[in-house]
């Protein structure tokens, strides 16, 4: 008769306190700090938001004197700024700047990935080394060669949309380095087979590499969205008719008249501006993070 002995089972010992805050425990207090300095902001706003007062005296971290959305009404109803034409100004920007951008990065980062010619790699560099310069610093040229290119197309000249998504249009190359580091983790093996069964390099960029470069392209496209959706600086100087402004020059503008009794209805609207960059960061967030990480790959 054989028996058979239970194996033996070592209790674990909960880890000291000071040792616990050494390893793990000052990991979740920077996490909660981070969380706390995020979320304030986001809290002010929503509660400035609804403060029937909508002054800045009387505005805290949580409501106190009631909840009210009398503010947005009064954005949406145009009682005090143009917003909704702003809002479809920025629409426009945003959508013909992120567009255009994103489709001639992805051309010029297919060139650089995927050919070898003379003055590739002084054409990455140059690329690098203008992105590293802030556009306030090219401002006067820009503004007096709009202001000639309005004599001559006035379509495109200073307060007009156009012309100020030419200006947009000019740092098109911005994402460049990112795309070309995804591009380069692509197999070149699929563009030699491609090319063996006969298809052109436009075929096999449009049909082959690009359904492949979802993640990348989600996450270019939401940079470039927000980064001309916040771009004021340009838009401050080129756009001064109010039927021509965008979210953040008209609401600057508007903010800036009076800071203490706009708060309230300042706040609303930038409640509806940051409601669909959520909605739509939500949507891409799966692609985000992995076009992002894959883009550092050095190429």
């Amino acid at each position: 008769m054989s028996t058979t002995t239970a194996p033996h089972v070592t209790a674990q010992r909960p880890m000291p306190p000071r040792r616990w805050l050494a390893e793990i425990g000052w990991r979740h207090l920077i996490g909660l700090l981070a969380i706390v300095f995020a979320v304030f902001p986001i809290l002010f706003v929503l509660s400035a938001s609804v403060n029937p007062s909508g002054s800045l005296s009387s505005t805290s971290l949580l409501p106190t004197q009631g909840v009210t959305l009398e503010h947005y009404w009064v954005m949406i109803s145009g009682e005090r700024a143009n917003f909704l034409r702003w809002y479809l100004n920025t629409i426009i920007v945003c959508g013909v700047v992120a567009v255009v951008q994103v489709f001639l990065s992805l051309l010029a980062a297919y060139a650089f990935s995927r050919f070898r010619f003379r003055g590739r790699r002084g054409g990455m560099l140059a690329v690098l080394l203008i992105m590293m310069f802030p556009s306030i610093l090219s401002m006067i040229a820009i503004y007096t060669m709009i202001a000639q290119l309005g004599e001559a197309v006035p379509m495109l000249g200073l307060n007009t949309l156009a012309g100020y998504i030419a200006v947009l249009l000019g740092g098109s190359l911005g994402q460049v380095w990112l795309i070309k580091g995804f591009f380069d983790t692509i197999p070149k093996e699929l563009d030699e087979a491609a090319i063996i069964d006969g298809a052109t390099h436009w075929q096999t960029f449009s049909r082959i590499l690009v359904p492949s470069m979802t993640p990348i392209l989600a996450t270019t496209l939401l940079l470039a969205l927000v980064g001309s959706m916040s771009e004021f600086l340009i838009g401050s100087i080129f756009l001064t008719d109010d039927s021509k402004k965008t979210l953040a020059v008209g609401m600057y503008g508007m903010f800036a008249s009076d800071r203490s009794a706009n708060l309230g209805v300042f706040a609303a609207g930038s409640v509806m501006v940051m409601l669909p960059v959520i909605i739509l960061y939500q949507f891409l967030q799966r692609y985000i993070v992995g076009g992002s990480t894959a883009g550092a790959v050095k190429g």
